[in-house]
């Protein structure tokens, strides 16, 4: 799939030339962060310009394959991690596929067909600057260019420092921290690199899930803890 197609097409992020070409070569129910230490790396030469973290929130996804917890850090990535809590307060991410699974790449998520939370899909944000390393566990937002990011996010399942490029820009908000055997195990369903057909997930996702054979790994709830 290529970059430049129609925006509900590409909006699915980097699944397209965008970001197969890096693969191949404020702060909602934060609480401060005692008690537990902070999990996210500066990128190398970021050291000293990351921000310090010192709030979190803590999402719970319930899927058809287990538990994962994920915490947020607000102060890593304030644009992302805003959307991002308000997106499992509106139970966006409820019901929904894990629609795209790459093995040692990525897992990907955040298609809602259904009113009126499909207007999400449009609710773009800035891009935040890019402090933290893309490690393995890691979440940042998918997008198709600039200030793009609306719903869909991505798990990373190795060290993706590439995507943090310049020319990429994807930042990291947040980490799995309980729960990554789960995540190691959904299920990869569609096209091998570019999962589930996002056109389709956006019209019409009920009737396109039920048609499909291999059914995905899916999201029961999400929530603030």
């Amino acid at each position: 799939m290529l970059l430049f197609q129609t925006r509900a097409s590409i909006r699915q992020g980097f699944l397209g030339l965008f970001a197969l070409a890096a693969f191949a070569a404020g702060e909602c129910g934060a609480q401060p962060a005692a008690g537990g230490a902070i999990t996210l790396k500066p990128l190398p030469g970021k050291e000293t310009s990351a921000p310090k973290l010192t709030k979190k929130s803590t999402i719970r996804f319930n899927t058809t394959g287990g538990d994962v917890v994920i915490e947020v850090y607000p102060e890593a990535a304030p644009n992302a991690a805003k959307q991002f809590v308000e997106l499992v307060q509106a139970k966006f991410y409820d019901d929904t596929p894990v629609s795209r699974v790459v093995p040692g790449f990525v897992a990907q998520f955040g298609v809602n067909w259904r009113e009126p939370l499909k207007a999400w899909k449009d609710r773009n944000f800035k891009d935040d600057p890019t402090y933290f390393a893309l490690e393995r566990g890691t979440l940042a937002f998918a997008k198709a260019g600039p200030n793009t990011n609306s719903t869909q996010v991505f798990i990373n399942y190795a060290e993706n420092n590439r995507l943090a490029d310049p020319q990429y820009n994807f930042t990291v908000f947040g980490k799995v921290v309980s729960g990554m055997e789960v995540v190691d195990k959904f299920a990869q369903v569609g096209d091998p690199s570019g999962g589930l057909d996002q056109n389709r997930l956006w019209n019409d996702g009920g009737a396109y899930l039920a048609s499909l054979k291999d059914k995905p790994t899916m999201i029961v709830r999400a929530t603030v803890e």
